[in-house]
């Protein structure tokens, strides 16, 4: 029997949206190798690309990215099994990510083809409930095809009294929230954070001092880095770009290791993770490292490795990470997994 800290989960797209997979996968680590096993499919759902885990119960939560939205629960197993607890709608169009209050009180999804929020009690099984409230963005940006209106593309609770932010695409946006924890209602902190036009923010990274933040800009290449006052406030330190390569650089998922010396981007259409040096100044950039695909999707830092989810090349790929100087160096060979969108140790 393994232990789950050696299960991971896998989530992607079905047919429903295009993709090869059949729902959520999981895989087995080897504890001396860091690579990973498939263990197949564990459970059938439409679309489940993106993943969250409860902080204190074995419960598991997937988003189906669809034009009616939902969100499921199941309760983990010890081999990585799922045992369904039950689904929600969300009440927005295509939900693309979730996340868990640090408590485990509620459930925060973000719906990118309707442009919000919604918000979804958990109870002391961490079973969700009817939605307390769904908020709902409204605005757009100057690219006519990506910007034609809010586009939520991650929800990123805060700890203790740092607010909720929602970074929005649509809307060139990062919107702040208090959460009034009694009724499940989102109270907006104004004003929202905006961006410069056409950057379209995608997902951020909080740094451990509490203060730092960086955001990936999907649209323009980016990475923008931010500091946030005692407020909550956030104020722009300045932009570097995500990547060296030539070609179409479009960022995806953004992190910073646990020690905050590092900061990790995945850059789809030139296939590279880049990493950047974190000091008292902006981003450096240290190197890029090849993922062995040109669309990593998602990835994850874990105990001294990386895991790369390419979304078109049908796999997901091991990196050990030299501590050092940060770069990840491949291990192994990729374990072979349809449309993979979010991986989750």
């Amino acid at each position: 029997m393994a232990g789950r800290g050696d299960i991971f989960h896998i989530g992607g797209y079905t047919a429903h949206s295009d993709g090869r997979g059949t729902g959520i996968v999981a895989a087995r680590r080897d504890p001396d190798t860091g690579e990973l096993t498939s263990l197949g499919t564990v459970a059938v759902t439409a679309s489940p690309s993106f993943l969250a885990r409860h902080p204190t119960r074995p419960v598991l939560y997937a988003v189906s990215e669809l034009p009616t939205g939902a969100v499921g629960a199941w309760r983990v197993g010890d081999d990585g099994d799922l045992t369904a607890l039950g689904a929600r709608p969300t009440g927005g169009a295509e939900p693309c990510h979730l996340a868990v209050a640090p408590d485990g009180g509620y459930l925060f999804v973000a719906n990118y083809g309707g442009g919000s929020v919604t918000v979804l009690p958990l109870d002391p099984d961490g079973v969700p409930g009817e939605r307390t409230d769904l908020v709902q963005h409204q605005g757009h940006g100057p690219d006519p095809e990506r910007q034609e209106q809010a586009h939520t593309h991650m929800v990123s609770p805060g700890a203790g009294h740092e607010p909720l932010l929602a970074v929005d695409l649509g809307t060139d946006s990062i919107y702040r929230y208090d959460l009034d924890a009694a009724s499940g209602r989102l109270v907006p902190r104004a004003p929202r954070v905006r961006t410069t036009p056409g950057v379209g923010p995608r997902h951020l990274a909080r740094h451990p001092d509490g203060r730092r933040l960086y955001v990936s800009g999907e649209l323009d290449g980016s990475v923008l880095a931010y500091e946030s006052t005692g407020d909550g406030a956030l104020h722009l330190r300045g932009r570097v770009a995500a990547s060296d390569r030539a070609g179409h650089v479009q960022p995806s998922e953004i992190a910073v290791d646990a020690d905050g010396r590092f900061l990790y981007l995945a850059n789809r259409g030139v296939g590279t993770i880049a990493v950047f040096a974190l000091g008292p100044g902006l981003p450096e950039l240290v190197g890029e490292v090849e993922t062995g695909g040109e669309w990593p999707r998602h990835f994850v830092l874990t105990g001294g490795y990386l895991y790369v989810a390419d979304e078109r090349a049908d796999m997901v790929r091991t990196f050990r990470v030299d501590r050092e100087k940060g770069l990840p160096v491949p291990v192994g060979e990729p374990v072979a997994i349809p449309s993979p969108t979010c991986v989750l140790p």
